[in-house]
């Protein structure tokens, strides 16, 4: 299998994020780039770099503001000495709260809803890398025989046009999937996150040609929490290409894979010509995030399924936290998708 990925991936690493009234480890470290790339060199899978040369791409689908935003916001905060080493905002605008502020801790609060996304200085440089590894899969898919694995870090499937959440930044998977309607037109997208992908669907809400699936917790039951739910199904040119199916906490392998096969069935009635896999292993049942009880046997099946579709595949990396699982949550999933074929 042919992986993207770029090193600069590794240079955000914040140890921490507060939650729940304290700090607590930062879910998304580093690390689990790193474990990731082992797992496909032990693989001898075929592994290139990705070049950071299509920025373009990136406000085809996120404000330029935003983008902008993001590129020059640490620098802003270190001009001010009695702020701390780590950027977030401690402001956030409601649904009653209209404009956006120029002064640096209002305009940080409107593009983040939440403490979820703190900022360092080599954080513009890992999510810039993170939608090129992303591009260039995209990029290789229309040309390649087999799936393509993106191999992002950090993770996209929560951000929005203009806004961080959720320790995403720049949703990846949106991005390689508008760019790949320019070549294949139809484009389906099944996010297998355990968190529901709210920014795709936000994204793609009123847009005819990409069909969002996704298959989550349910979100009265944990983030993203203010969408996900089975009623949500698009809009306009949109309607009734969105297709949530949320499931309850400690869900296992049967319900799990026969939502797949619903999202799947769905893919084949809207034709969609290639599939986008937003794919997370935080369903996994020793990911930190205890939601579900999905085993290694439980992935590779996924993947064999996915591979029986018969579309041309990108999968992008979403979730999936430090354990000790980890790396074989990713082994299996690979050896499936391989042999389903």
């Amino acid at each position: 299998m042919l992986v993207i990925h770029h090193p600069d991936q590794a240079l955000h690493d914040p140890a921490e994020v507060f939650r729940t009234g304290r700090f607590i480890a930062q879910p998304d470290r580093a690390e689990r780039y790193r474990i990731f790339l082992d797992v496909v060199r032990r693989g001898r899978h075929e592994i290139v770099e990705a070049p950071l040369d299509r920025g373009s791409a990136i406000t085809e689908i996120h404000d330029p503001a935003y983008v902008e935003f993001l590129r020059g916001v640490y620098a802003r905060w270190r001009q001010h000495p009695d702020y701390g080493p780590v950027a977030i905002p401690n402001v956030h605008p409601t649904h009653r709260m209209h404009r956006k502020p120029t002064e640096l801790l209002g305009e940080f609060g409107w593009y983040s809803n939440s403490t979820s996304c703190p900022i360092v200085e080599g954080t513009w440089p890992t999510v810039f890398a993170s939608a090129q590894v992303a591009v260039h899969g995209a990029d290789r898919l229309s040309r390649s025989s087999g799936p393509v694995y993106a191999l992002c870090r950090p993770p996209g499937h929560h951000a929005y046009p203009d806004l961080m959440t959720g320790v995403c930044f720049l949703n990846n998977a949106a991005i390689a999937a508008h760019q790949l309607t320019k070549r294949f037109g139809k484009v389906a997208i099944v996010d297998i996150d355990v968190h529901h992908g709210n920014g795709t669907q936000f994204i793609f809400w009123e847009r005819s040609d990409v069909l969002v699936c996704s298959i989550h917790i349910d979100p009265n039951l944990s983030a993203p929490y203010y969408a996900g739910h089975a009623d949500e199904v698009g809009a306009g040119a949109g309607l009734n290409l969105n297709f949530n199916q949320p499931l309850g906490l400690a869900t296992p392998d049967g319900p799990w894979l026969a939502a797949i096969d619903a999202a799947l069935a769905r893919v084949r009635d809207f034709a969609a010509e290639a599939l986008v896999v937003s794919l997370g292993f935080d369903a996994g049942e020793h990911d930190p995030s205890n939601a579900f009880k999905i085993t290694d046997s439980g992935f590779s099946e996924a993947g064999r399924r996915l591979a029986e579709l018969g579309r041309p595949t990108l999968l992008v990396q979403e979730g999936g936290y430090l354990s000790p699982a980890l790396g074989g949550n990713l082994d299996s999933f690979l050896e499936g998708i391989a042999g389903g074929g």
